[in-house]
Parts: structure tokens; sequence; C-alpha cells
């Protein structure tokens, strides 16, 4: 009998705590292909050494810097244990082939998708991380905090600001998603490959999900 996947992911004060768009992705592979998976809820602050502890790589921050982050998937079955969404799900279509998330070998394309989406998106989230801080525990939002506002070499109040600034920010990501709307009519389909259902749309769906999931009731029906 199979064994369940134990899934790595972040903890908040939200119902039901998930809310991260990263390890949301293998959660959505997870459920899409049918695996049996179990969560393992970590503090925000607690991920370098709960990672440290069972063995997990770290990956490459945008400065260049090594670090210890989730999603992490430990896969019991066969003892491998991967760190990184994309690299999560590269190594379930290629254990797990059955309902695939790279049809047609399109892995190669997914990942340049991913790249430039991210790329679409990430100038325009500073507010909604500003909110993601609001969902955690006091520790966690403190060391959440610290890394941002180094990703982005930013004070926090720049994530947090109201006003024109705030504005400026719903305009960026409006224009990004301007852009997604029309990389998807061009598609054919309702989906990003047409007719085909793939990871880029997992990547897409797990971003508006963590939108939805912190920011205010009024700033979602936006």
């Amino acid at each position: 009998m199979m064994q369940p996947l134990v899934l790595y992911d972040t903890t908040s004060k939200l119902p039901g705590n998930h809310f991260s768009p990263n390890p949301a992705k293998p959660r959505f592979a997870l459920s899409y292909k049918g695996l049996p998976f179990v969560t393992v809820w970590v503090e925000y602050s607690e991920i370098a050494t709960v990672m440290k502890s069972i063995g997990a790589k770290q990956i490459k921050r945008l400065n260049g810097s090594d670090v210890y982050t989730v999603p992490v998937v430990s896969d019991p079955n066969t003892g491998a244990l991967i760190t990184d969404s994309l690299e999560i799900a590269s190594y379930l279509e290629k254990t797990y082939p059955e309902k695939p998330i790279f049809p047609n070998n399109s892995e190669a394309l997914i990942r340049a998708f991913d790249s430039a989406y991210m790329s679409l998106i990430f100038p325009a989230v500073k507010f909604i991380l500003g909110r993601t801080a609001e969902i955690l525990s006091p520790d966690s939002a403190k060391f959440f905090i610290g890394v941002r506002s180094k990703d982005f070499n930013l004070p926090w109040d720049e994530f947090t600001s109201e006003g024109p600034k705030r504005e400026a920010q719903w305009e960026l990501l409006e224009k990004a998603y301007n852009t997604m709307y029309d990389w998807y009519q061009k598609s054919n389909g309702k989906w990003i490959m047409g007719d085909t259902f793939s990871y880029a749309d997992i990547i897409v769906a797990c971003s508006v999900l963590w939108y939805k999931r912190v920011l205010k009731e009024d700033e979602w029906a936006r």
C-alpha cells in the first residue's frame, strides 16, 4: 500500500492555516494527481530549524544567498526529499506520471512561463506581503518582515503604506493581470495550453488564492 507523502507548509492564524502560494502548488499537484499526503505545519520563524532537522536542501535567494524554505515534500515510498515547488512538481511528474501536469513534454516551457509570470507579478505584490504579515504569529511576522524587507531592499512601511503608494501598487497588479488575461486569450481554450490543464495554471491559481486568503474582504472584491 502506498504511504502518504509529507508536505511541509507554513502555518498562519487563518482557518485551515494555508495561505502561501508556493506550498499551495504541490498541494494542488498532489490533489490533482490523487496522491495521498499529510501536511506538517511549520511556523515561518522556525522553517530553518525544522528543515535542517529533516535534512532538506537549501535554495538560492534572489540575492544569491542560501536559505531553507518551504515547500518541502518527503516521499516515504522512494526516500526522496525535495525542496522548491517547481522541483517538487518535476519529481511528482516523473515518479507519478498519471494525470500529467507537464503534458506533451512541456516542463521546459512551463519553467519559462513560471519565470515570466513571477517577473510580471513580483513588483506588484508589496502590499500583499504587507497583509501577509498580519495573518502570522508575532514571532513569525517579525521574521517575515525582516526577510521581505531584505528581499526588496525597502523599509517595511513601503509594504504597508496607504494612499497614492497603495493605489500605484494596485495599478501594477491590475496591469500584470491584464497581461495575463491577454496570454490566456491567445490560448484558444480556458487553460494556458488551450484545452489542456497544466502546471502553468496551478502557478497562476495559487497566486490568486494567496491574494484571496490575505486581503481584506473589500480589497479582494476589488
